[in-house]
């Protein structure tokens, strides 16, 4: 649990620091017109929120998630599941982009926790915002997905879909390669 506690910490502090300067978010957002010459954005965006909501929402999930994956996978591939899947979100976002719009949040990541906790565990029944009966893991996250997707395309709201994509399509092949590689480790429900 540290290592949650570390990031939602990690990202309250940045978050703190934006709310004193404002003007600190955009050297640590994702800028895809100038993702080449600041390559560290890649990450600093990752651990980047601007309103209150955003976060609160993100560290939520992440908690939610990563404790399940904590206990599933352990620290180190909790670590790189996080990590990585945060990383080929924000490509992700740099490649499939339709805008140059700046772009933060841990999303990319929270995605691929979210993805790889599907494979691992498709059949755990939760309650997802907003269908407010029990559904099968995989259910919740693949909706989740395609709800906030829409969100994007329907409303035109500066949602980063393409990074969700990135980590979530991350996050299922790592629960995959996991599952496959562990059969016998793991109890599956």
């Amino acid at each position: 649990m540290e290592s949650i506690y570390a990031i939602i910490l990690i990202n309250v502090l940045i978050f703190i620091g934006i709310f004193i300067r404002p003007d600190l978010v955009s050297a640590l957002a994702l800028s895809p017109s100038s993702v080449w010459g600041h390559p560290w954005t890649i990450i600093t965006s990752m651990f980047t929120h601007y309103n209150f909501t955003h976060i609160l929402f993100n560290m939520w999930a992440l908690y939610f998630f990563g404790s399940a994956i904590l206990r599933i996978l352990g620290v180190q591939r909790f670590w790189l599941l996080y990590m990585i899947g945060g990383i080929i979100g924000s490509l992700a976002y740099v490649l499939l982009r339709d805008t140059n719009a700046p772009v933060i949040g841990a999303s990319g990541a929270i995605f691929a926790l979210g993805g790889a906790l599907a494979v691992l565990r498709p059949q755990t029944k939760v309650v997802f915002f907003p269908i407010p009966i029990p559904v099968p893991l995989w259910i919740g996250v693949l909706t989740n997905f395609v709800i906030i997707s829409l969100m994007e395309i329907m409303l035109h709201l500066n949602v980063a879909w393409q990074a969700h994509l990135g980590g979530l399509i991350f996050g299922a092949a790592a629960g995959w390669f996991y599952r496959r590689r562990s059969f016998n480790a793991y109890r599956w429900n």
